[in-house]
């Protein structure tokens, strides 16, 4: 039985060579996660942040779909719907300090391996390139 290999102890080291095997084997020239735990990559017209959070365990993927949205009860419902069964692994949120609405993932950091890494960077990125410029001209 082979041992399982080691996973580094801080989690931005393994988030790091994540991301950066996932430019390699795209031939994307991403910028490295930085030291504050903070990456980026560009999919489409979609910007997707990483953030390592260890002191809460937690890897959170953010992208912006619309800024300040104008929402009504009608609308709202719609999102909450849509998030529901149109977003995959995301779910739509709205920023509390900015009222910019968001996709986001929220994951632990224990057993995160490459293959989930990628799964829901790809998941977030293709879903926010969709709904960005579908929502906007409803949200506007």
């Amino acid at each position: 039985m082979a041992d399982e290999p080691e996973q580094p102890h801080d989690p931005r080291v393994r988030v790091a060579e994540f991301l950066a095997r996932f430019g390699r084997e795209r031939n994307l020239n991403l910028p490295p996660l930085g030291d504050d735990g903070v990456g980026t990559v560009q999919r489409g017209s979609a910007v997707v942040s990483i953030h390592v959070l260890p002191d809460k365990g937690v890897l959170l993927l953010l992208a912006r779909v619309a800024k300040q949205p104008k929402l009504d009860e009608a609308k709202a419902r719609r999102l909450l719907g849509l998030s529901f069964v149109e977003t995959g692994d995301a779910a739509f949120a709205l920023h509390p300090q900015t009222g910019d609405l968001y996709l986001r993932i929220l994951r632990g950091l224990d057993n995160l391996d490459y293959e989930e890494f990628e799964d829901i960077v790809h998941s977030i990125a293709k879903t926010a390139d969709h709904w960005d410029d579908k929502l906007a001209s409803e949200l506007a």
